[in-house]
């Protein structure tokens, strides 16, 4: 039987990338595929314009748009609308997410290889409704059960797919990120920051990723070190983003969320050190960045960052410890220095795309030649 080398990606809101860190994967994969000869297509969000399916093709790749209405809701019929046409096509489906997995079965029972990165383990997070949680476990269960393998993100993640699936399932691969050697100063100096002189902090502004704790451990006492943190706030919606602002009033910068890929780079290339509070999930897409541009990191301890960051970082089980891991940052010294070594030689033997898009083209293959057999 002909191979036939066809791709489609689905999960995502598509190419090019805004931002979020399944865009970004799978606008590297879908070009590094397409450069090997594949036949690529990826599914795509609009917000506005004809219902759709819209077609098109960008830098060798096929879009496939349909409008996507906000909320919970919108992004169901969205998935359901992509799964609907994507049946209709010959190849690997590669899904990115399990949110949806009650329609991404349907591509498997129709008989196409389905690969499904699993993501973190989302039903246990605490900002989602009980109601919410149930679907995401409901949906974790179907996904591990129905794809052909499982993509895990993290060593921690793998583990608990393995409570679902067979281990010669499931394929531990993380996400990637580009190295960054250089970036203009020209971005923290418009912000009234000094390379080298301040802490940054990058994520969405909620308890598990305890931006709160870290605030108050820096605010704690006067410091010559500033700290950013950049994530969108809504203060009069959000009661704990309201609570995060009082900690830092006039301590720390809040720019709000940027989405400059540039001036994000630059703010956190000359940071002193990336703050990474995130308590949950598997390899997370800010932290790896963080490697590549060679930051010392303070992060929340548990097993998902040491495991990502390694051993040789500042990691913090809460406020107290936190603040001690800035004294010692603001010390400086030959400390920070290992520190920043040691995350870019992690980041060049765990997180180059090179390798990690290699490791998915593999996982696609194999699935074709299994189908092929």
């Amino acid at each position: 039987m002909t191979k036939v080398r066809k791709l489609s990606i689905l999960g995502t809101r598509g190419v090019p990338a805004g931002h979020g860190g399944f865009e970004t994967f799978a606008e590297h994969f879908a070009l590094h595929m397409v450069a090997k000869g594949w036949d690529v297509t990826v599914y795509c969000q609009a917000d506005d314009g004809p219902p759709g399916p819209v077609i098109d093709e960008w830098r060798g790749v096929r879009r496939v748009t349909y409008v996507a209405d906000s909320g919970a809701t919108g992004t169901m019929k969205f998935d359901w609308m992509c799964v609907m046409h994507a049946m209709r096509s010959e190849g690997v489906m590669l899904v990115l997410g399990y949110n949806t997995a009650v329609f991404s079965a349907l591509l498997r029972l129709s008989g196409h290889p389905v690969l499904t990165n699993m993501d973190g383990i989302e039903w246990k997070r605490a900002k989602w409704p009980w109601h919410g949680r149930i679907w995401l476990y409901l949906n974790e269960w179907i996904g591990a059960l129905t794809s052909t393998k499982l993509i895990a993100d993290h060593p921690e993640i793998e583990r608990h797919l393995a409570r679902r699936r067979s281990k010669r399932d499931i394929v531990m691969i993380p996400y990637g990120a580009d190295a960054v050697t250089e970036a203009s100063e020209e971005p923290i100096k418009a912000r009234g920051l000094n390379p080298g002189r301040y802490l940054i902090s990058i994520g969405r502004i909620e308890p598990e990723n305890n931006i709160l704790p870290m605030i108050e451990a820096f605010a704690a006492r006067e410091r010559e070190l500033q700290f950013v943190c950049l994530g969108k706030l809504e203060p009069e919606k959000n009661p704990y983003h309201a609570a995060v602002l009082k900690a830092g009033e006039g301590r720390v910068l809040f720019p709000g969320a940027i989405y400059d890929a540039a001036v994000v780079r630059a703010l956190r290339f000359h940071a002193a050190a990336y703050c990474h509070g995130h308590s949950v999930g598997g390899t997370n897409p800010s932290l790896v960045e963080a490697l590549g541009a060679g930051n010392a990191i303070v992060g929340h301890d548990n097993p998902y960052n040491r495991w990502v960051a390694g051993p040789d970082q500042w990691y913090f089980p809460d406020k107290d410890a936190c603040a001690r891991c800035f004294d010692e940052i603001e010390a400086g010294g030959e400390r920070l220095q290992q520190a920043r070594a040691a995350a870019r030689h992690r980041f060049e033997t765990a997180f180059l795309w090179s390798d990690i898009l290699s490791e998915y083209e593999a996982l696609c293959l194999a699935a074709i030649d299994q189908k092929s057999v």
